[in-house]
């Protein structure tokens, strides 16, 4: 997510009071793994997210559309400009 989140960066991330929004930051479960993605498009129940260092991220230009459920919170601090 570089460069707005740096690794080793602390974040704080909420539920959804919401459904997720193009522009929000979220975490997202992958493949057994947290990733912070930035949200792309929502299309009904699915997300298309993608990282901000896009020449390095992997994300849903390499794994595809996620379900909505694969999202499990909103980054809410830092804030960062959409």
């Amino acid at each position: 997510m570089l460069p707005v989140l740096r690794p080793g960066c602390i974040i704080l991330a909420s539920g959804f009071g919401r459904a997720p929004m193009p522009g929000d930051i979220v975490i997202v479960c992958h493949g057994g793994l947290e990733k912070v993605k930035r949200v792309a498009y929502v299309h009904g129940q699915r997300l298309f997210v993608i990282g901000d260092n896009q020449e390095h991220s992997t994300d849903s230009r390499s794994f595809g559309w996620l379900s909505l459920s694969a999202a499990t919170g909103r980054v809410i601090w830092p804030r960062s400009a959409r």
